[in-house]
């Protein structure tokens, strides 16, 4: 899957950008929910999930009182 054929978001997830949006597609993440059972450092550690990306997760997830797994 090339990024220009990776739509700019997906379920809940905010619009991240075309190579994190990629990223987490590609882990099977495709929903906030998912990605609060995830830590930053996991999904940074992800191909095109940058500092940017996790900061804009981190924003949707605390908007519906969610947060990451970092314990």
């Amino acid at each position: 899957m090339s990024t220009r054929d990776t739509p700019a978001h997906t379920g809940d997830l905010p619009p991240i950008g075309r190579p994190a949006t990629r990223a987490l597609l590609e882990a099977g993440i495709t929903t906030l929910a998912q990605v609060a059972t995830h830590s930053r450092r996991d999904l940074l550690a992800l191909h095109g999930v940058g500092p940017r990306a996790v900061g804009m997760l981190a924003t949707a997830l605390a908007e519906r009182g969610l947060a990451f797994d970092d314990l």
